[in-house]
């Protein structure tokens, strides 16, 4: 399992929606940061439909938290908003699926990389570097597994309070990586 990690600090930015925050990241070059908290797994599926605005074939969406944090549960969301085929589920046990476009966008290919212990040699089986000019590819647990995909992605880390909880309630960082995404703040404005 991951370990827990920190969000980067961020400063509020009066009138932003659903308590949209920002902060440059100083951790990696060329990167914009924007945290969202999200009262409610309902939220954290609306979240992914927002994100799939933003989405664009070649895109590389990686996530990023503990198990249960909600990757999937965006990602259900981000299928919706793709307006993809089929029900977007944990991919844990077939490691990729790949969610055609229901009309003109992209098709989501959605990995779990949990299992997969070795970097990008370890994925090639998937055939990620063929799909992704056309598709939106999410990956996760992808840290340190399929950065050098492309040098734009989008990384999403959930945080989650932990231990014997019932609070809903989740910090997600995004950290657009690249300058495909020098415009992330505005664009989910």
């Amino acid at each position: 399992m991951e370990a827990p990690h920190s969000s980067p600090a961020a400063e509020t930015v009066p009138g932003a929606p659903s308590d949209l925050s920002t902060a440059p990241s100083t951790d990696l070059p060329e990167a914009v940061t924007v945290t969202i908290t999200v009262e409610s797994p309902e939220q954290m599926q609306d979240l992914g439909r927002r994100l799939a605005r933003v989405l664009a074939p070649g895109d590389l969406v990686m996530l990023t938290g503990e198990l249960g944090a909600g990757k999937t549960t965006l990602t259900r969301g981000l299928g919706e908003g793709l307006d993809v085929r089929g029900a977007v589920t944990s991919p844990t046990f077939v490691i990729a699926r790949v969610h055609p476009p229901l009309g003109t966008g992209p098709a989501l290919v959605h990995v779990d990389a949990y299992r997969l212990g070795g970097g990008l040699d370890e994925m090639e089986d998937l055939d990620l570097d063929v799909s992704l000019p056309e598709s939106v590819v999410v990956v996760e647990w992808g840290d340190g597994k399929v950065e050098e995909l492309s040098e734009d992605r989008l990384r999403v880390l959930i945080d989650r309070a932990t231990g014997d909880t019932d609070d809903d309630r989740r910090e997600v960082t995004l950290v657009g990586i690249g300058p495909r995404w020098a415009g992330l703040r505005g664009e989910l404005a």
